[in-house]
């Protein structure tokens, strides 16, 4: 089936929820990926930093393989051994909390703002702040916490408790949490939000503000967790731990899967009956997980996305004195932002047309996203075709 075929098929039986460039993707290897008509593309993108280990690692196919034949799903009644052993790699290498499994990361954000209330509501606090251009999913509950009044429009009432303050602003922050509040969430590094970096003071204000408050310091490390910055999780950066931390995307390395992890003293609150999730902790999704932490210790990605993104970060800069067009660059090892002068739109479209997958967030800022194994010539080969495009627009 080609892909003209297949537009046919969507446009009769999918909803058009998503603006789709004319591409039929059939099948990926590391950092390639190919369409129906057999052109491949360079994906620098990892699909919103799913593909963290590139496209159908080997390590991730084996594993989902021989879980498939064994078994596939089990309900959360019973345990199950790569359940465990997930479980087990998050807290070790992040703050020795316990783990929650579902299937995305708003409905790990969703948990998180569940788990946040319940264990306060004896207290009588439920609000939350987030944080002016945050992302926290599409669920009415996490677009609600989601700052940008661009996703609340239509879906009036939104739910009660959240209010919004400027991203690094403590002063603000201070003055927004009252006797009522409970949590603070908010993303280390904002992804969609156009890669907005927080910077020290503002996390260790926060940490040191929650201390004081008795409020619960909520990390959305949905984008920018699983090694992208470098470390296991972004907030390692902060010598500071949250009391609550969210992951997704990337922790299943293509496959749907998401946590949240809390400190033992919080996480109790969850109580039988209080939350759950069907699909939630899978074997099968599980299994991929477990492969994604083993293979980022024997391949030693986190270093290697410390010298990559360093690497990545230095041609950019310098292509920036080159090409005026480009306003800044900024991120932490491999979660870039490349913030142009004009809207990025057609931009993106003539990557994708030149055979390079990025993205566009906010208008004007180019989300450079490659797997935490990407090669010294996949960079450069995308830099050359960043450069083209940029010389004709």
């Amino acid at each position: 089936m080609n892909t003209k075929e297949m537009k046919e098929i969507y446009d009769r039986y999918v909803i058009p929820n998503y603006i789709r460039n004319p591409i039929l993707l059939v099948k990926g290897s590391g950092a390639d990926i190919w369409d129906a008509e057999g052109k491949r593309y360079l994906d620098l993108f990892s699909g919103w930093a799913v593909s963290l280990l590139g496209h159908c690692h080997p390590n991730v196919v084996a594993a989902i393989q021989n879980q498939a034949a064994k078994l596939q799903h089990a309900p959360n009644i019973y345990y199950t051994e790569p359940q465990g052993l997930l479980a087990k790699h998050i807290s070790e290498k992040s703050f020795g909390g316990q783990c929650f499994f579902c299937n995305s990361g708003a409905e790990a954000n969703e948990a998180a703002i569940k788990l946040a209330r319940i264990h306060n509501s004896d207290k009588g606090r439920y609000k939350i702040v987030t944080f002016l251009n945050s992302f926290h999913g599409r669920t009415l509950a996490t677009v609600t916490a989601t700052a940008q009044p661009k996703y609340h429009k239509g879906f009036a009432p939104l739910v009660e408790g959240f209010s919004y303050v400027p991203f690094n602003d403590l002063e603000a922050l201070r003055k927004s949490v009252d006797d009522k509040t409970c949590a603070i969430l908010l993303e280390p590094i904002q992804g969609e939000g156009g890669i907005n970096i927080a910077t020290k003071e503002f996390m260790q204000g926060i940490r040191k503000l929650c201390d004081e408050k008795g409020l619960l310091m909520i990390l959305d490390e949905v984008q920018c967790g699983m090694g992208r910055s470098g470390k296991y999780f972004a907030y390692q950066h902060y010598d500071i731990e949250p009391d609550i931390m969210t992951l997704a995307k990337a922790l299943g390395g293509g496959v749907a899967l998401g946590a949240m992890t809390a400190r033992k003293e919080i996480a109790k609150s969850l109580v039988p009956g209080s939350h759950a999730s069907t699909f939630g902790g899978n074997p099968l999704a599980c299994a991929a997980g477990v492969a994604v932490f083993e293979t980022i210790e024997k391949e030693g990605l986190l270093s290697h996305v410390t010298t990559m993104g360093g690497y990545a970060a230095d041609q950019l800069k310098a292509l920036q004195k080159t090409r005026k067009i480009i306003h800044d660059v900024r991120g932490v090892g491999l979660m870039i932002g490349i913030e142009l002068a004009v809207n990025g739109a057609e931009f993106i479209k003539r990557c994708i047309q030149a055979g390079l997958f990025l993205n566009c967030t906010h208008e004007k800022v180019i989300r450079f996203m490659p797997p935490l194994n990407v090669k010294k010539e996949h960079i450069d080969e995308g830099l050359n075709i960043i450069n083209t495009v940029l010389s004709k627009l």
